[in-house]
């Protein structure tokens, strides 16, 4: 039962540091498109790999999954 709790544990802590990592993420993606469109007046970002396109919105369906779950635990967690 302990190995299988330290196996649960681990895939917990890996579970946050993805999460945690594309929200840091897409908090420095947010800074440099206004710094983008503060200099230039305007943004364009065009993505022609499907496969990219594909893992980039997989992560940010995951980010959105882990912020409305952190968001939830927290809200819970105030009396």
């Amino acid at each position: 039962m302990k190995a299988a709790a330290k196996i649960s544990r681990r895939i917990l802590i890996l579970i946050h540091s993805l999460g945690l990592s594309c929200l840091g993420g897409a908090i420095f993606l947010q800074i440099l498109v206004f710094m983008d469109i503060l200099q230039h007046g305007y943004f364009m970002a065009v993505e022609n790999n499907p496969a990219i396109l594909t893992f980039e919105i997989a992560l940010t369906f995951f980010a959105l999954i882990y912020f409305i779950y952190m968001y939830q635990r927290f809200i819970r967690s105030i009396k």
